[in-house]
């Protein structure tokens, strides 16, 4: 595959380049510890060795893809980054077998009524777990919505990889952690 063969081309040409490893290793560590006590989510964790993914736990066609999270121990902005290759690389993977999976037919689900009750859903995407909650009350309204965001999630553990850096570091720190900044502006 083409786009796959690109892929591993960028994955090399960039973390194995003098200036990227010199400005991204050891930079902004965080232990496993520290990112499971901060709630870090997605390849912020990840990339401190915390193999934690909700694919791995709410999907069960996941785990008939064989599907384990990519990890990497160093916890700094070099693994974070190695970690965002390592799964789009395994992304292509999943495809791949869930194509081969989909049956013949169409598939359609029409939502029926105006429910009541409550509801809360965790789905990973590429920047960590995404949390959503939602409350009916039986019209055609919610009554409630809660989205908490990777990125949310994510600050506290950016602060806490901030601390004594040099001035010059924190963007490359910052940038690390793949922030979203509609995501956090509320």
């Amino acid at each position: 595959d083409v786009l796959e063969a690109e892929m591993r081309r960028l994955e090399k040409v960039t973390l194995d380049d003098y200036t990227v490893k010199k400005r991204t290793v050891g930079i902004g560590v965080m232990t496993a510890q520290e990112a499971v006590q901060l709630g870090a989510a997605g390849p912020t964790l990840r990339g401190s060795g915390v193999a934690q993914d909700v694919r791995q736990t709410e999907y069960e066609a996941f785990a008939e893809l064989g599907f384990t999270p990519v990890s990497v121990l160093d916890g700094d902005c070099w693994a974070r980054t190695k970690v965002r290759f390592l799964e789009v690389l395994q992304s292509m993977e999943i495809v791949r077998q869930a194509i081969s999976h989909l049956p013949e037919t169409e598939i359609n689900a029409k939502v029926k009524g105006n429910p009541t009750g409550e509801v809360i859903s965790r789905v990973e995407q590429p920047r960590g777990e995404c949390l959503y909650y939602v409350k009916a009350n039986g019209t055609k309204f919610l009554e409630r919505v809660r989205i908490r965001t990777p990125t949310f999630a994510n600050i506290p553990p950016l602060l806490h990889m901030v601390k004594g850096i040099q001035l010059a570091d924190v963007p490359v720190v910052a940038l690390s952690i793949d922030p979203c900044i509609s995501c956090t502006e509320r």
